[in-house]
């Protein structure tokens, strides 16, 4: 594990960001939010006599200019067809990417909201129209500069990161590895049960988290972690409680899905693989940023004894549930 390399955001000083929005031409008045971000660094910044903005401080190395604006491009499409996203602003030079005192950054308009209310059967059909309205777009051209979402990307390459820089404690390393060859396993046998379900741009991390509600109803933020992959994956996270709640939950999304995308029933053995591997990457994501003085302070229970007791339980859980028939729309 490298932890010996500067924290990602050491220089990142609130004279930086205030500087670096005064490079593009939007001088603030010296107030700054910080907002819950760890991936990125993400601030409302506060201005005389304008609405307030949202600056976003991309981590360094983990995107490539190309995909960054890949993802803008993208958004912004969505926004020029009505879409409710929260596309970057085009600003100083003209672009939506930005650089500033060796950090790239955005600009985007603040656009405030509560979390849906996805017990609503309404609102998540609603929701679920809106996501049908994005992947009709999605589904137009492929990412070129973005990764793809697969066994390989969530489920291999995390595993791997985990086991050879020391994170899993001596005594659990074979239990862990044990169950963990058989959540990848379950997985590649859910996609091989899928057969060749088309892949497209996606969200990526369609969780409630960024689906904000205001006046007019939904809009979607946040598409940092957009990427090419099957639809069901910007679908599942919408989903939660016993298996009979969430097939209702899922015939409300799918009822304003289909309304402009239509769904292929196949993906619905992918549900749990993704969940599943969406587990394993998120071990390994906290384990990436461990040298970020952030997570320490966020994750204390990362990397003890108890949390991976209880990750090697999560995934015989998994393993239990992809054998398990696809949930099917009620």
């Amino acid at each position: 594990m490298d932890n010996q390399s500067p924290p990602p955001y050491a220089a990142l000083t609130p004279d930086c960001v205030l500087d670096a929005l005064d490079s593009v031409g939007l001088p603030c008045d010296g107030r700054l939010l910080a907002l819950n971000s760890y991936e990125n660094r993400v601030y409302q910044v506060y201005r005389e006599d304008a609405p307030p903005l949202v600056a976003k401080f991309y981590r360094p190395g983990r995107w490539s200019d190309e995909a960054i604006r890949e993802e803008h491009a993208f958004v912004a499409v969505l926004a020029e067809r009505e879409i409710p996203v929260v596309p970057a602003l085009r600003c100083g030079d003209g672009d939506s990417l930005h650089e500033f005192g060796g950090y790239r950054f955005a600009v985007y308009p603040r656009c405030p909201g509560r979390a849906p209310e996805l017990e609503d059967p309404e609102s998540l059909r609603w929701i679920g129209r809106f996501i049908g309205r994005i992947h009709a777009v999605g589904a137009i051209a492929p990412f070129a500069a973005r990764p793809r979402l697969d066994v390989a990307t969530f489920g291999e390459e995390p595993r791997d990161y985990l086991l050879a820089n020391g994170f899993i404690p001596p005594d659990l390393a074979d239990a862990y590895g044990a169950v963990i060859a058989m959540a990848l396993a379950g997985a590649r046998q859910a996609f091989a049960r899928a057969g060749g379900v088309a892949t497209l741009r996606l969200h990526g991390d369609c969780h409630a988290g960024n689906v904000l509600w205001d006046a007019e109803g939904p809009h979607f933020v946040d598409f940092d972690d957009s990427r090419m992959g099957p639809a069901v994956q910007d679908l599942w996270m919408l989903l939660s409680g016993e298996r009979a709640a969430m097939q209702i939950q899922l015939g409300h999304v799918l009822a304003g899905y289909e309304d402009f995308h239509e769904f292929d029933d196949r993906e619905l053995h992918l549900l749990e693989a993704l969940r599943t591997l969406r587990l394993i990457h998120y071990s390994a994501w906290l384990a990436r940023r461990w040298n970020d003085p952030a997570f320490p302070a966020a994750f204390p229970w990362f990397n003890t004894q108890r949390y991976w007791q209880d990750r090697i339980l999560e995934l015989k859980e998994q393993v239990a549930l992809m054998d398990e028939p696809p949930l099917v729309p009620a």
